[in-house]
């Protein structure tokens, strides 16, 4: 069995999640592109939206983002090979 994939490697991933992502749902790449990742433990992949909340209007997207997780997670199986549940920082 081999190692869980840790947050440096999905990190060095991650655009290529966004990329697919875009492809098959770009509302919802609209609504992750500009997420931090921040923590994971093996299971539960935190992110940061903390940066895009500073702009005024417009960029506070997260009760679309509670919609649009399932095509996230989908991607990131489809990309990176492992199941995921998503959280947002407070």
């Amino acid at each position: 069995m081999s190692a869980p994939m840790t947050l440096s490697e999905i990190r060095g991933r991650w655009n290529e999640v966004l990329d697919h992502l875009e492809s098959h749902d770009r509302v919802a790449w609209i609504a992750y592109f500009d997420a931090r990742l921040a923590e994971f433990d093996g299971h539960t992949l935190i992110f940061d939206f903390s940066d895009a909340r500073k702009f005024p209007g417009g960029h506070e997207y997260s009760p679309a983002r509670e919609k649009l997780e399932n095509s996230l997670k989908s991607s990131i199986t489809h990309i990176l090979s492992i199941n995921v549940e998503i959280e947002e920082l407070a």
